[in-house]
């Protein structure tokens, strides 16, 4: 049986590629130290889980609407109130299966054939691979650690053609942790204006921010803004809910209307019960509680990771300022060999790295091969060994 040209040409994730490799040495007994995560090593509160019980207990188990429940879309709808100062109505809003259900569905209502999309990079690895299977034609540009991984408004302008659609802007953002400020994203605005242009607005780490950095949205910037803009947010990372599938959009109304319609027909709605427990997620005190709690946290072992990197001869890593993730450039490594293996890019110098114990996330696949990505969403211990390893096996290197 043969496949359409569009599944073929998708990419498989070489995350979970490594993530299987580390899983298979743990299970012959070899000691690896994961960098890989993309989740907080926090279980989900307390507070969420007695509601999730709660809604078994009720009999809270059937369908809801496909588009969400009326109460989780008007916590949503207090929720951009409260921190964005942004008003949008429930009927703007759409619960979905995970904040990636939300990303695919708002592509395929923005983007045609043939469209090109601008996607900065590094980007996450699921963003190229969701516009190919809409149809749509990627244009990278390359955001340099010069400038903190960040794209530059000149360079934005460069990459747009009478075929530009849309922009993918993720701040904070995977892989890098770069966050864009209000007066940056101010500019990417008015070249988006000037030129017709939808974004969608990745902002699922808009709560994991440090250095006293602060969080702004593009759809705040004006009217235009808001009325060309899909917001994509969820459960997942602020509330350490990654398992539970509860992603959420705002958009403008035309936009969200073909989305639940799409919705119904693939996914249909979110689980009952996280739908349940994610109201309370939001509106309980002790969500705010909590967030500061993990943020506390990520950010001390934030601050050992980049300082520790820093130290060790041959990475370069511009110093993250959102999410839970570190970008180094290795650059200068590339060329050198281990164990008679020449290290040609970042898949390599990852394979390698696993054989000492540490597995990385190449950075080929967040479109940059002179990089690796690490994650500090682990334990401060696990973190100092793994760097560790990492320092030793670099050392061996000829």
């Amino acid at each position: 049986m043969s496949v359409t040209k569009r599944t073929k040409e998708i990419s498989p994730s070489l995350t979970l590629e490594i993530t299987a490799k580390a899983k298979k040495m743990k299970a012959e007994g070899i000691s690896v130290i994961g960098f890989g995560a993309g989740e907080p090593d926090f279980n989900t509160p307390d507070y969420i889980i007695n509601s999730a019980k709660k809604a078994l207990d009720i009999g809270f188990t059937k369908y809801t609407p496909a588009a969400g429940t009326v109460e989780l879309k008007n916590a949503v709808v207090e929720k951009f109130k409260k921190d964005n100062n942004l008003e949008y109505t429930p009927a703007q809003i759409v619960i979905s299966t995970g904040a990636k259900s939300s990303l695919y569905h708002a592509i395929c209502a923005i983007v045609e054939e043939g469209d090109e999309v601008i996607l900065p990079s590094p980007y996450w690895l699921t963003y190229p691979e969701l516009i190919k299977l809409a149809g749509g034609t990627v244009v990278t540009v390359k955001a340099e650690k010069e400038n903190g991984y960040k794209m530059t408004v000149e360079q934005f302008k460069k990459a747009i053609t009478s075929k530009t659609k849309c922009l993918i802007l993720n701040s904070p953002n995977n892989p890098t942790g770069a966050v864009y400020t209000k007066d940056e994203i101010t500019a990417i605005a008015k070249v988006c204006e000037e030129n017709g242009l939808y974004v969608i607005s990745d902002e699922i780490y808009e709560k994991l921010i440090y250095c006293g950095e602060t969080h702004y949205s593009i759809a705040q910037v004006s009217d235009y803004m808001k009325e060309h803009t899909v917001i994509i947010n969820g459960m997942s990372k602020t509330y350490a809910m990654t398992g539970w599938r509860i992603g959420y959009l705002a958009a403008p109304l035309d936009v969200a209307k073909a989305i639940s319609s799409m919705q119904s027909h693939t996914t249909s709605n979110a689980c009952s019960i996280s739908q349940y427990a994610s109201v309370e997620a939001l509106v309980s005190p002790e969500g705010e509680k909590f967030i500061e709690k993990m943020q506390k946290v990520f950010d001390e072992r934030r601050k050992f990771m980049v300082e520790t990197l820093k130290s060790i001869d041959g990475l370069v890593c511009a110093e993250p300022k959102g999410a839970f993730y570190v970008m180094c450039d290795i650059s200068a490594l590339i060329g050198k060999t281990f164990e008679g293996v020449k290290i040609e890019g970042s898949l390599s110098f990852a394979d390698c790295a696993l054989k000492r114990g540490v597995a990385l996330i190449p950075g080929i696949a967040f479109g940059d091969d002179n990089s690796i990505r690490l994650s500090y969403a682990i334990s401060l211990d696990d973190i100092k060994e793994g760097l560790a390893r990492l320092n030793n096996f670099i050392k061996e290197l000829k």
